[in-house]
């Protein structure tokens, strides 16, 4: 069923490429929601995936301890009562493998496989205003042409692999977390080189310690990290929170954080007893997980409250380190929360091991790769395997790895060349009928993500279904009101401390990239009650049209 009586028929096009009423790029959460939202529709979508099975991010990251820091019941899809009913999840922390089997129940659940074309890597996509059609070219050859195009490509998939001199004279293996070989890795006996400290890689090193005869681990940059006290999940709790998935869902969805787990805070650290502060620190220290910043309501926004909670954090975090001159190095100087906040287990403690060397980076910096291994200013490293664990080119680095652009027109990378900007995070003006999810501007990494995608998909397929029902064909975002919204999300960030810190959050972690805080701090519940307003309102700050194709 196409999206408009103006649109021609698929039997007879008049455009390049086998034609659809939307492709969508990516086959993780978001893609594969949206195939299940826009074929009830009626409308014809084909997903394109790079890899070579569905997943999305819990299929690229499949390195030792991999782990979602968000609690797996609520980690999960509501759009249905029937699958969150039946899935049972084993951890309260769920895996890599068993969020891994969950997406692929779903694919398989839903019948999305045959809608999906994998080993199909998008690479250029050009709209043609006079057709107003995209066609969209893969690596592999295809061409395809849509009406519409939208990215459920993820915010944290564009692995960023250092530009180290010398690592194609190495002789041993090098991986990146976020590319992780499909059979997995045993380092039982190595040398092995980690270089990073951010999340994944505090839940990588305490697993590769037990493996590798020898660990170095290259540290640039100290990170808070809270005990994640993963633990197996009951049946009772399991059974208690599905008896009210209800409750807890809306929760979750009006909530800052769109995490119902999460304590929405009432209390400020500066006004509250020292005595009454720290308990209230020790309960969430306890009850573990990234939730620990939200204990109090100024942590992120008041300098004396968030040395407060770092404090709290750092005795913690060191008391378990034998060696001082470690602990210093492991010592966080940054406010907490600011970045990316972590989630472990027993990685301060594997400092503790004789086989593991903390590398300090900072004060002698890695220089090359050499054919032995790594050389840092001071001294060379001689190692059987290097670990890369150093992120990502975050939220739009996926979305500009596609050539993204209009005929005679704009195009995405020049439009973002001083820094990225999207109305709701949904879509850049003047590029028509392209849509984003989870693109700078929204919730996103700041959020438990699938509830965010969930709402990103919802608004876009609503929307898609009101073009229809109005004779419309297409839509654009208005740059006064692109403009407008990346203000407003410029000033939310700037009441917290947050953009004060070089995070991968402003983009600081790749050379060259602007500096722009991308996701929006305004939490996930006012981020859905302002998208609702536009659409009720006919969809203000967006241009809509009937165009002949």
């Amino acid at each position: 069923m196409a999206i408009s009586d103006a649109s021609a028929a698929h039997s007879t096009p008049s455009h390049p490429g086998e034609p659809f009423d939307v492709v969508v790029v990516g086959a993780g959460f978001a893609g594969l929601y949206l195939l299940h939202r826009l074929r009830k529709m009626g409308l014809d979508v084909v997903v394109l995936e790079a890899g070579n099975d569905v997943g999305g991010t819990w299929y690229w990251n499949r390195y030792p301890g991999a782990r979602c820091d968000v609690e797996s019941l609520e980690y999960s899809y509501s759009f249905s009562e029937e699958l969150q009913q039946e899935w049972k999840w084993t951890d309260r922390y769920a895996g890599q493998p068993e969020i891994l089997a969950y997406i692929h129940h779903v694919a398989d659940r839903f019948d999305l496989r045959r809608d999906i074309r994998l080993d199909t890597r998008v690479v250029d996509a050009e709209f043609d205003g006079d057709t107003n059609r995209w066609t969209i070219k893969t690596e592999n050859g295809l061409t395809l042409s849509s009406r519409f195009c939208i990215m459920g490509t993820g915010c944290l998939s564009s692995a960023k692999v250092p530009d180290l001199p010398g690592l194609a004279s190495f002789k041993g293996d090098w991986f990146h977390t976020g590319n992780w070989p499909r059979d997995g890795v045993d380092f039982t006996g190595k040398r092995v080189g980690v270089v990073g400290t951010g999340s994944t890689a505090i839940q990588a090193i305490p697993i590769i310690a037990k493996q590798a005869a020898e660990l170095h681990v290259f540290q640039r940059t100290a990170n808070y990290s809270i005990p994640l006290r993963n633990t197996p999940l009951s049946p009772e709790h399991e059974q208690r929170i599905k008896g009210q998935y209800q409750k807890v869902r809306q929760i979750a969805r009006t909530c800052p954080s769109g995490v119902a787990g999460f304590n929405v805070a009432d209390k400020a650290a500066l006004e509250t007893p020292a005595d009454e502060r720290e308990r209230i620190f020790e309960e969430r220290w306890n009850f573990g997980g990234v939730g620990f910043t939200r204990a109090f309501k100024d942590i992120l926004f008041k300098e004396e409250a968030n040395k407060l909670a770092r404090d709290f954090v750092v005795s913690k975090m060191l008391a378990v380190v034998d060696d001082p001159e470690v602990a210093t190095k492991l010592t966080p100087k940054y406010p907490i929360g600011t970045k990316r906040l972590c989630a472990d287990t027993g990685y301060f403690q594997t400092y503790n091991r004789e086989n593991v060397t903390l590398v300090d980076i900072e004060a002698s910096p890695l220089v090359e790769a050499t054919e032995k291994g790594l050389r840092t200013a001071e001294r060379e490293y001689e190692l059987d395997a290097i670990v890369f664990a150093t992120g990502f080119d975050a939220i739009t680095g996926a979305l500009l790895a596609v050539n993204m652009r209009v005929k005679n027109g704009s195009d995405l990378k020049s439009k973002w060349a001083h820094g990225p900007r999207a109305y709701l995070g949904v879509m850049a003006a003047g590029l028509p009928n392209l849509f984003m999810v989870t693109g700078p501007g929204s919730p996103s990494v700041l959020s438990n993500v699938v509830v965010s995608i969930e709402q990103h998909v919802d608004w876009i397929a609503d929307c898609l279904d009101y073009l229809r029902a109005n004779g419309l064909n297409r839509i654009e975002a208005e740059q006064a009101a692109e403009t407008a919204w990346g203000e407003h999300v410029d000033a939310v960030a700037n009441l917290s401390l947050l953009p004060q810190a070089k995070s991968w959050y402003t983009g600081a972690n790749i050379e060259g990239k602007p500096r722009v805080f991308m996701p929006y701090m305004g939490g996930v519940g006012v981020f859905r009650e302002k998208c609702d307003a536009i659409a009720k309102a006919g969809y203000t700050g967006f241009t809509t049209a009937a165009v002949a194709e």
